[in-house]
């Protein structure tokens, strides 16, 4: 691991706190080339998943990273090759849902893997095909919003029952979207930014809440973004990272705070990238992979930024 740069100060959300320098660190590149990746944190271990590599053909391939080592390890493949792929995680266990094949058709599986075992299991199909979705795990229930169907972006939001392997319709979200972000914080599932056909980029931010069956409105994000990743710190802040726009890749990184309903810059992105993943662990938040241009670009990047505790 070596130091990059001090990349500036990092605010805490909005409200008088005081500015706390942050650096970005880049870490070992990871073994692949990809973009259009799903990633997930297991413990000490981050697992990437499927993507483009770059002769642009769809991969299969998932990638283990260990935290304490700064070292990368290939793991038994996904039973298929998907791009735009979503990816939660439960009780130790990584599930891997929806996504491209072929390129550009929308898919409705469903994957768990073991890390125990280095065994995939195949599960029950999600009722609707899409890719560029979001996915992220509440009390024994994995939740998928959002994706891409056909060049339409959805509103669709479906729950599958760990324990039952049934799933269900859930109410829609407000805003039709694709390539956004999800995370999970304060029992609520939490999706941001997204894109649209014919619409662009946007700033929108909601929530669902399983208890109250309902999604609730947050204040607009700052940047608007597409392609993007979100990763929920330990203390329940979210930060959001990536996307590309007409001008390039995305180098702007959010942090939002779901007690002061506040949003807040940290420092940009050192290698600006869209189709990546972000994945928290602790304050640490990690940026993976993705592409540093917009449309087909690959890197093996891999930068970590510790986020200043919350002064609240």
């Amino acid at each position: 691991m070596r130091r990059l740069l001090l990349v500036g100060a990092a605010l805490l959300a909005g409200c008088g706190g005081e500015a706390s320098a942050a650096e970005w660190l880049t870490l070992k590149p990871a073994i692949l080339e990809r973009t259009e990746v799903a990633a997930a944190r297991i413990g000490t271990t981050i697992y990437v998943v499927g993507g483009f590599l770059p002769d642009r053909s769809t991969t299969a391939a998932v990638e283990r990273y260990d935290l304490r080592a700064d070292r990368w390890a290939r793991v038994r493949s996904l039973p298929a090759a998907v791009n735009h792929a979503a990816a939660a995680v439960h009780d130790g266990q990584l599930y891997v849902v929806g996504g491209y094949a072929d390129g550009n058709r929308p898919t409705k599986g469903l994957f768990r893997y073991d890390p125990r075992r280095d065994r995939w299991t195949r599960l029950r199909s999600m009722p609707t095909a899409r890719a560029a979705l979001t996915a992220g795990v509440i009390g024994g229930r994995l939740y998928a919003a959002g994706g891409a169907a056909n060049g339409r972006a959805l509103r669709t939001l479906e729950i599958y029952d760990l324990r039952s392997g049934r799933w269900n319709q859930g109410p829609p979200m407000r805003v039709a979207r694709e390539h956004l972000g999800g995370a999970v914080s304060g029992n609520a599932f939490f999706v941001l930014a997204g894109r649209a056909a014919g619409a662009g980029n946007m700033t929108v931010a909601e929530r669902y809440v399983p208890s109250r069956n309902r999604w609730e409105r947050l204040p607009d994000m700052t940047k608007s973004r597409g392609g993007t990743a979100a990763a929920a710190l330990s203390d329940g802040r979210i930060v959001i990272a990536g996307g590309e726009e007409a001008a390039g890749t995305i180098r702007e990184v959010e942090l939002y705070d779901p007690r002061r309903r506040t949003w807040s810059r940290l420092p940009d992105m050192p290698t600006p990238r869209h189709g990546l993943g972000v994945v928290a662990n602790g304050r640490d938040v990690y940026t993976i992979e993705g592409g540093p241009q917009p449309a087909f670009h690959f890197s093996r990047t891999i930068e970590r930024l510790t986020v200043a505790a919350s002064d609240g």
